[in-house]
Parts: structure tokens; C-alpha cells; sequence
């Protein structure tokens, strides 16, 4: 009787349904292009690499060894992979072993003594226990699937926190590049005005200049000496903010120095951005798959709590050996077993299924809305990012043709006011003119280059011609 029920509970698990909606991606509309046109390029998912730069390189790769951050996310990742574990278990069946040895002793004086029966006696048990609640409606497997879904969302935050790593480390070395140019820049100038300082001096002790000529230049080459502190200050800001981002030690931060490799100006730049589909940036960006696995999670909920609507039906059983003697223990005689199986069905809980099932509905309509949400926003970013890249290209070369134009016109000003044809002033308005346009030149380059490295951000890292995603960078 009992080999027949087992076995229709079993074939019954196996065909049982699973309650709760089954996951479709939700329907976005997408572009059909990119809003901005480029040629086809292979590009590394070591995306970083592509500046040319070995010291560039070796912090990166110090940065994913040794960021807290990152280290994080990566134990937030084995702390899923675990709950997955667990969902997995709770549907299995759970096995346990016991024994057990004692000494006992009755009393004559129960109803339970006999005349003949000795009153002391040894018990010796070894039971193997099993136990079993059959998923008849799908209630571990839709929490599996959640568990599942929690640790892809934390691997693609995993992800996410990389890729915003390796973002935030280049872009913080090419504003560190930018600061030591621009106060080399700094520094030529002051010594360039120095120079002016020194002659102008022996100009007005031979009294060919005035006092006022004099004071002049002396202010042009104070302005200059107070700009580069502020510059310097900059500078070891960067360098700590770096270095902080790469994890070193409390002691590295303040002692040590971030490693320089290639001068801005001779970084290079990545090729363009390929053609594509847009719609692999929903399989690229990790903040997208971080959402939609969050959204599969909150709708297999659904699925776990409208399961508490119907009967959990489980099954018990044990068999072990039950014996006075230790030598007969296990033998045929000292067998013991048992079977049974056994239904619960709530009958009144005050509503408490219902709001269970309503709150996993409400959570799953907020990861839908989230989700919704960091797809425009992913959009947006990459059209932002496309717009800078080629902007930011547009101004360094607008920077760099002012450089060329006031360097020529700080070269005719003073053979001009060598001449006795113009003023000081306006070799001084020439000179201050020139130094502003090569810090913005630098700032220029570093815009054009820290937008190349947004671009990789928005579009997920690297990229190819193939259409395969791209590998992991760590």
C-alpha cells in the first residue's frame, strides 16, 4: 500500500505545476541607431589598454587586485552563490543519522512491570531519518529561480562596480597627466617671466623703462607664482584620491607616489565607436542586467507566495536497528522503520497569504519601473557620452590652433615693442593670454581623452565586430 503512494506522490512532484507568472522581458521601444554615425572597430574589452600606456595599465590592474570596493561586491557574489545554495537544498530531500545507547531500569510498581521481566536493561538505536516536502506547486523551484536571479544581479553589480572602477582609476590618471602639465606649464612660465623680470629690471636701472613697466612685469610673474600652489595642491589631491583607489595601504596613501607613464599629449586615443544595434547595450551594461535579474527574482516571488494558498504535502520515513544486546544490533530481528506522509492546508489566516502575494506583486512593479528606468538612463548616458566624444574633439582642436595663433602674436608683440612700436602691456596681455590658452589646451586633452573613456563606461566596456560580449576583465 505504501510503495504505491510513494510512488504517485513522486510522479506527481515531477508533473506538478509551478504557480506564478513565468518571466518575459518586458517590452521596451529602442532606437534604431546610434544618434551618432561611426565606422565599424575592434576594440579590446581591456578597453583601458588602448591608451598605450604601461604605467596606465599597471594601475588598473592594481586597482581590481586590491580596491575595497570591488572586493565587496565580489563577497556579495559568494554570499548568492550560498543562497542558492540553500534554495536548491530546501526542495531536496534532508537525510539524517542518530544513535543512541542507555542504560535503563523500570519500576515493579508500574502497570507496565511484569513478574519475570528484568527491571534493568540496555537500549542501544542507530536510525538513519528522512524527510521530504514534495514542490507540488512550485514553491522551491520559484524560489530557486529568485535565488538564482539574486546572484546574476549580483554578479552584473560585481561587474558594474568594475567597470566604474576602471572608469573612475583612467579618468583620475588622465586628470592627474593634465595636473602635471599644466603646472610644468606653470612653472615654464614663471621662469620665462623671471627672465622678462631680470631684464626689465636692468632696463629701468639704465633708465630705459619706467618704474611702472617694471611693476608690471613683477605682477605678471606674481600671478603666475600664486597659481602654482593652488596647481601643486591640486596635483597632491589627485595623486591621494588615486591612490585610494587602487587600495593601497594607509601608509602607501601617505608616503608613497602614483607611478606617471606617458605624457598627456602623447596618450592615445581609441577608435571610433562601432555601428551596432542598440539593443546590445541590454546584454552589454551590467547595470542593466543587474536590473532585469533583480526583476526576474521579484516575479518568481510572486510564485513563492501564492504557493501558501495550497496544501504542502511531505513525507517522512525511518529505518534503523533497535537492540538490548550490542552483538544483535544488526541483526534481521532488531529492524525498525517507519513511513508516513502528511498534508497542512492554512484554513483562515486573518488575509496573510493575500498581503504576502500582494507585496511580492508590488515589489516586482517597482523592479519593472527600476528597470524601465536604468534602460533610459543607460540610453541617455550613451548619448551623452557620444555627444562629448565628438565635442571634446572639436575643442582641442580649437585649442590647439588658439595655442599656435597667440603664440604667434606673443612673438610679433615683443619684436613689436622691441621696436619701439608697442607697449609693454601688450606684450604682457599677449604672454598672460598665451598661458591661459595652454592650460585649457591640457584641459582640452584631457576632456577629449576622459570622454573616450566615459563612451567605454556607457557602452559597457569593450566592444567587437562579432557582436560576442565582452570578456571579463578581471
Amino acid at each position: 500500500m505504501l510503495k504505491p503512494l510513494a510512488a504517485t506522490l513522486l510522479i506527481w512532484s515531477v508533473t506538478a505545476c509551478t504557480v506564478g507568472p513565468d518571466y518575459k522581458r518586458p517590452q521596451i521601444e529602442l532606437p534604431t541607431a546610434w544618434p551618432v554615425s561611426a565606422p565599424d572597430a575592434n576594440v579590446s574589452a581591456r578597453w583601458w589598454t588602448l591608451y598605450a600606456d604601461a604605467e596606465l595599465n599597471l594601475l588598473v590592474e592594481e586597482a581590481l587586485a586590491h580596491n575595497t570596493n570591488l572586493r565587496v561586491a565580489a563577497a556579495r557574489v559568494d554570499e548568492a552563490r550560498a543562497g542558492l545554495t540553500i534554495a536548491r537544498a530546501d526542495g531536496l530531500p534532508s537525510v539524517t543519522a542518530g544513535a543512541g545507547a542507555g542504560r535503563n531500569r523500570i519500576s515493579e510498581r508500574s502497570g507496565n512491570f511484569f513478574p519475570g521481566i528484568p527491571t534493568e536493561f540496555d537500549n542501544i538505536t542507530v536510525t538513519l531519518n528522512a524527510s521530504w516536502e514534495i514542490d507540488f506547486w512550485g514553491k522551491y523551484r520559484r524560489a530557486t529561480e529568485a535565488a538564482r536571479g539574486d546572484l546574476l544581479a549580483s554578479t552584473a553589480a560585481r561587474d558594474a562596480v568594475q567597470l566604474s572602477l576602471i572608469s573612475d582609476v583612467v579618468n583620475g590618471y588622465f586628470a592627474l597627466r593634465a595636473l602635471d602639465s599644466q603646472t610644468e606649464i606653470t612653472r615654464r612660465t614663471i621662469e620665462t617671466r623671471r627672465e622678462s623680470q631680470r631684464l626689465q629690471r636692468m632696463r629701468y636701472d639704465a633708465g630705459e623703462a619706467s618704474q611702472l613697466e617694471l611693476r608690471q612685469v613683477e605682477a605678471e610673474t606674481l600671478a603666475a607664482q600664486a597659481l602654482l600652489p593652488i596647481l601643486e595642491q591640486q596635483l597632491a589631491q589627485q595623486e591621494n584620491a588615486l591612490a585610494v583607489l587602487l587600495g593601497r595601504s594607509p601608509r602607501a596613501v601617505m608616503e608613497g607616489t602614483v607611478e606617471r607613464g606617458v605624457a598627456l599629449e602623447a596618450l592615445a586615443l581609441p577608435p571610433a565607436v562601432p555601428a551596432g544595434l542598440p539593443s546590445d547595450l541590454l546584454q552589454r551594461r551590467p547595470d542593466i542586467r543587474q536590473a532585469e535579474q533583480q526583476l526576474i527574482a521579484a516575479n518568481a516571488r510572486i510564485g513563492v507566495a501564492r504557493a501558501a494558498y495550497y496544501p504542502s504535502i511531505s513525507l517522512t520515513g525511518l529505518f534503523g536497528f533497535e537492540s538490548e544486546k550490542l552483538a544483535d544490533l544488526f541483526s534481521a530481528p532488531a529492524r525498525i522503520w517507519q513511513f508516513s506522509a502528511g498534508a497542512a492546508q492554512t484554513i483562515f489566516d486573518a488575509g496573510r497569504i493575500g498581503a504576502q502575494v500582494d507585496i511580492a506583486t508590488a515589489r516586482r512593479e517597482q523592479q519593472l519601473a527600476s528597470y524601465q528606468g536604468t534602460v533610459q538612463n543607460a540610453f541617455r548616458e550613451v548619448k551623452d557620452a557620444l555627444i562629448a566624444s565628438r565635442k571634446t574633439a572639436d575643442r582641442t582642436t580649437a585649442e590647439q590652433d588658439r595655442v599656435k595663433a597667440l603664440r604667434d602674436a606673443y612673438r610679433l608683440a615683443n619684436l613689436s615693442y622691441r621696436n619701439g612700436e608697442s607697449s609693454l602691456l601688450d606684450v604682457l596681455d599677449s604672454e598672460r593670454g598665451l598661458l591661459q590658452a595652454e592650460l585649457d589646451q591640457v584641459q582640452a586633452q584631457r576632456g577629449q581623452l576622459s570622454a573616450t573613456a566615459d563612451l567605454f563606461k556607457a557602452l559597457g566596456g569593450g566592444w567587437d565586430n562579432g557582436g560576442e560580449k565582452a570578456a571579463d576583465a578581471r
